[in-house]
């Protein structure tokens, strides 16, 4: 399966609540505000009253687009999430929030994961002062996410060091806006994020 180019307004719209895959731009101008109905020519007619399974279904394809996981990757993910101790539920979220794209977004380089993601991809990027260019490596706290020398020399990081400083991060990294870097200082809890999904109902969904 491809990775999906066509207009993430619309999976706003297919799963009814922003997902906030436009960054700021989904708090300025947002479709969703405008058309909340599901895209296609049936999206306006009556829905059907969900059953369980398509309940948990929806969620699990929310925490997919929120984080911009193709569905192979996602349930390596939930398989790695699950052999750790602990909620299952809140292990894959640390697992999806140590993603490299999410800190990269996390820590303010970027305004969108999508963005993140290319920027990674485009070797910008160092983890311990090793060049990375994975966004699917998970980092472990204490990690250092630092952009590469070669690259603050780009006039995107520039434009971008002026912005870091009317941004705040996670209580569960910290930010040095003169380094161009960022730590993390810890693996993030439940309480720390506002995300637009119940991840429970995707344990559940697997474990049918």
């Amino acid at each position: 399966m491809a990775r999906y180019t066509g207009p993430v307004c619309k999976l706003c719209r297919r799963e009814g609540v922003k997902l906030f895959l436009k960054g700021d731009k989904c708090m300025t101008k947002c479709t969703l505000e405008r058309r909340n109905t599901r895209p296609g020519q049936h999206g306006t007619s009556r829905p059907r009253k969900a059953s369980g399974y398509a309940l948990q279904l929806r969620e699990k394809q929310k925490v997919r687009r929120t984080y911009g996981v193709l569905e192979r990757q996602f349930k390596k993910h939930f398989n790695t999430a699950a052999r750790r101790p602990g909620k299952t539920s809140e292990n894959l979220l640390q697992v999806l929030e140590m993603r490299l794209d999410n800190l990269v977004y996390r820590l303010g380089f970027a305004d969108s994961r999508a963005q993140a993601r290319q920027l990674v991809n485009h070797g910008h990027f160092a983890v311990n002062g090793r060049k990375t260019d994975i966004p699917s490596f998970i980092a472990k706290p204490n990690d250092v996410i630092s952009v590469r020398e070669r690259a603050k020399g780009l006039e995107y990081f520039k434009v971008r060091a002026l912005l870091l400083a009317q941004k705040g991060v996670p209580a569960w990294l910290s930010l040095n806006i003169d380094e161009m870097s960022g730590r993390v200082l810890t693996l993030p809890s439940r309480t720390d994020l506002e995300l637009p999904f119940e991840e429970q109902m995707v344990v559940e969904l697997y474990q049918r």
